[in-house]
């Protein structure tokens, strides 16, 4: 199922130590490029969320946020002696050389790890929020998958318009290429002396060849055939697309290129405008 890259999911749960919450965010990128806020008590489970995350998303910048909300009338707060010691150590130390410095308590107070609420379980801890990421997870891919099933209805859309200009340029093949065989037959009559015809015929040949566009357009028509496959894949799918998009934009070059007609200038025209339509969507796709 096609997922996109941009999404938000939320929850929390209770535990001993207080109330665990849990966000994520992501926004469109190339590569999967995961931000991680923890509280000082989760520091040493950064790895094993970080991992938890990447084994579940392919791409995106993920945003991640996990705090720790002490109970509701907690009031056992302790003070981290051994921390607060050394500060003021270093606080001596950088006094002799910048004698007009002063730290306040507050700021003190303020600094990671100097005041400590009840005694945390890391490991315990550490469980819990594995498990609530585990459950944001589930609800972030969800919503990747409902905003990527609008994606892919949007690129659906497109790739129908595609399907009906080209058949479109198709029918009008055989009318242009009469039409040039009668300009050339209408100059070759007005030169003053007269032309081998089968010499004539053999340039006439060579000139629709080099203007003919039925290759591009199965060639168009197979990429449409595989992206509409790609698009029921439950597999990632955004780099694959990427790749499509550019050929397909091959082949509308080409056929404009190729164009001796108004009509299938303005078709080669429109096949380019819907492409640029899916690019934009596509780059929003994990």
């Amino acid at each position: 199922m096609i997922r996109s890259m941009t999404a938000w999911a939320g929850g929390e749960r209770s535990t001993a130590w207080g109330t665990l919450s849990c966000e994520l965010r992501s926004v469109n990128h190339r590569f999967l490029e995961i931000g991680l806020r923890l509280p000082d008590d989760l520091r040493a489970a950064e790895a094993a969320l970080r991992e938890r995350i990447s084994v579940r998303l392919n791409r995106g910048k993920i945003d991640a946020v996990l705090r720790l909300r002490a109970p509701e009338g907690s009031t056992a707060l302790a003070i981290n002696h051994a921390l607060v010691e050394q500060l003021g150590d270093l606080a001596g130390q950088l006094r002799e050389r910048f004698p007009a410095m002063t730290v306040s308590l507050t700021e003190l107070l303020q600094y990671p790890g100097v005041v400590r609420g009840e005694a945390v379980d890391p490991l315990a801890l550490q469980t819990q929020a594995l498990a609530l990421l585990d459950e944001v997870l589930d609800g972030f891919i969800a919503a990747r998958e409902r905003e990527g099933e609008k994606l892919a209805a949007a690129i659906a859309e497109r790739v129908d318009g595609i399907e009906r200009i080209a058949g479109q340029v198709r029918e009008l093949i055989p009318a242009i290429r009469e039409g040039q065989r009668a300009k050339l037959a209408a100059r070759l009559a007005d030169l003053p002396h007269p032309v081998d015809p089968g010499r004539a015929e053999a340039e006439l040949v060579l000139w629709l060849q080099k203007l003919d566009v039925d290759e591009e357009l199965d060639r168009l028509a197979s990429h449409i055939t595989e992206i509409r496959r790609v698009l029921r894949s439950r597999e990632p799918v955004g780099r694959r697309l990427d790749f499509l998009l550019q050929e397909f934009n091959r082949e509308a070059n080409t056929t404009g290129s190729k164009s001796v007609d108004s009509r299938t200038s303005n078709a080669a025209v429109e096949l380019k405008v819907l492409i640029d339509q899916i690019r934009e969507q596509v780059q929003n796709i994990e």
